[in-house]
């Protein structure tokens, strides 16, 4: 028993192609922006607060709140 398939339709094109490259390059430079701004971000946390801890593991990030604490007491 064989199946007939029917064709799929084209859907309707609402853009020109003119179109679609501009809004295509407006993808790509909101893209590009939102991806810097998320990397600086990244980058101000990490001198901030590092997530990965030193060689002597968290209880090194105290001694620099000691000391910014004594500094500012």
């Amino acid at each position: 028993m064989t199946m007939q398939t029917e064709p799929i339709p084209e859907a309707p094109v609402s853009m020109t192609e003119a179109e679609a490259k501009e809004v295509h390059q407006l993808f790509v430079k909101s893209f590009l922006i939102f991806t810097g701004v998320a990397v600086v971000a990244h980058i101000l946390a990490w001198a901030w607060r590092p997530w990965l801890p030193g060689p002597n593991g968290y209880s090194s990030l105290m001694d620099g709140v000691h000391v910014a604490i004594q500094h500012f007491a």
